[in-house]
């Protein structure tokens, strides 16, 4: 398939996360003027707490990054053995990812998840005991959404943690070809499938023509019937987050073309995201869409300058509420053999989004759940169960333990032969 043109001039076009990790905001500070109080109120912890926070942070995530990416190592042999094998032995390392940052999420940066959604998903986010939700979503789905800060992939990957069937293993990101030479991290999101981007079309659609090839296979299991493996494949049409000079750009590239400019969106890129649709289509049923809003960001204001790392995880002043609001669109009814017209219609939904985002500014609140006995769903961000994240060290833990008695064997068959000094 030939490229398509972009729609805003631009070969960066594929729809991704600015940056994976948000790992650039550990040393971006929010706007310290008087008149701008933070919206989570005063620091929840003064210098010498947030440092030990700040300290403790990271020598769990740390761990728990190295330990996963030394579980990943250990697993490559698999590659060569069985490929299925080896993908899901994978997944598994994808999903101790998820339990170490949702934990992460519900010790240091605890937050109030607000859930609602039209009817196109009624029946399917519903409120559970103890306050908690469970999302039924299918195992395949393209997920898109606007981005307002860096983190938004964090609360829609604990999405599929809370979904049934568990999705968390099966989260494919598309990133920014540089974040994975990140030490660790980047290392870790290789293993586990994501897509890396130069964002130059002509350059990447042969490369985002395998990955999404590998992701559409048919398999077959032992008993003979086929199947293709769960899938959420997560894209944000916006290609960054919003910001300032974001917004700039956006009402330039609008007014230039004689659009529409939305007031708390940036205009969509259809490029990539008209790709990625074309090359799953009839293995992918349907396209969900998440609106997504912070609590304490203002009119004409932007996330990225309010909710850092710092102010979140260590100064203890997170968002209040996370607010999602979910649509579904069934791909049969998406223009998919027209780039024009599939920009179109990307547009026109990114125009009710922030159609929904004024209502949201304005009330507080997203449209109530539709079909449902609640008007929302509230929960917050939280492992099932804490022990959970004991999981992480399970791998390291059994293979240290086999090469412990490996040596102690080794020792006893060296002495009982003479070998030893």
């Amino acid at each position: 398939m030939a490229p398509s043109k972009d729609t805003d001039g631009s070969e960066t076009n594929i729809p991704a996360p600015a940056i994976a990790m948000g790992l650039s905001q550990a040393s971006k500070k929010a706007s310290t003027s008087p008149k701008d109080a933070h919206p989570s109120g005063k620091r929840g912890h003064g210098k010498a707490m947030q440092i030990l926070r700040g300290l403790a942070f990271t020598i769990y995530f740390l761990t728990c990054c190295v330990t996963i990416v030394i579980t990943q190592v250990l697993g490559c042999w698999l590659y060569f053995v069985n490929r299925d094998i080896y993908y899901d032995y994978m997944s598994m390392t994808k999903r101790l990812f998820a339990i170490t940052t949702i934990l992460m999420t519900q010790i240091w940066g605890p937050t109030t998840i607000r859930i609602s959604g039209d009817e196109s998903v009624a029946g399917e986010i519903l409120p559970t005991e103890g306050n908690g939700v469970q999302f039924n979503f299918p195992e395949r789905i393209v997920m898109i959404a606007n981005h307002q800060i860096y983190t938004d992939w964090l609360y829609l990957w604990w999405v599929g943690y809370v979904n049934r069937p568990s999705a968390h293993g099966h989260i494919y990101i598309i990133l920014k070809e540089s974040l994975q030479y990140i030490p660790l991290v980047g290392w870790g999101m290789k293993f586990y499938g994501f897509i890396f981007m130069s964002r130059k079309m002509a350059k990447d659609q042969p490369r985002l023509a395998y990955r999404l090839g590998k992701l559409k296979q048919t398999k077959t299991d032992p008993s003979g019937k086929t199947y293709r493996v769960p899938m959420w494949l997560l894209l944000f049409p916006e290609g960054t987050n919003i910001s300032g000079n974001g917004r700039r750009k956006s009402a330039s590239w609008a007014n230039k073309n004689g659009w529409k400019d939305p007031e708390h969106m940036l205009l969509p890129r259809s490029t990539g995201s008209f790709f990625c649709l074309n090359e799953l289509r009839g293995t992918v049923d349907y396209v969900y869409d998440c609106t997504v809003a912070y609590e304490g960001i203002d009119r004409g204001k932007y996330g990225e300058d309010i909710f850092t790392l710092g102010s979140t995880y260590f100064q203890g002043r997170p968002p209040k509420s996370v607010n999602f609001f979910w649509r579904k669109f069934k791909m049969s009814d998406i223009p998919l053999d027209n780039a024009d017209e599939f920009d179109l219609w990307l547009r026109n939904e990114w125009y009710k989004k922030d159609e929904l985002m004024e209502q949201y500014l304005t009330t507080g609140r997203f449209p109530a759940m539709a079909g449902s006995k609640v008007d929302f769903v509230e929960t917050k961000v939280r492992a099932k169960n804490p022990f959970e994240i004991l999981q992480v060290f399970t791998i390291v833990g059994i293979a240290g333990l086999f090469w412990h008695n490996v040596q102690r064997f080794g020792g006893v068959v060296a002495k009982r032969f003479g070998f030893s000094a």
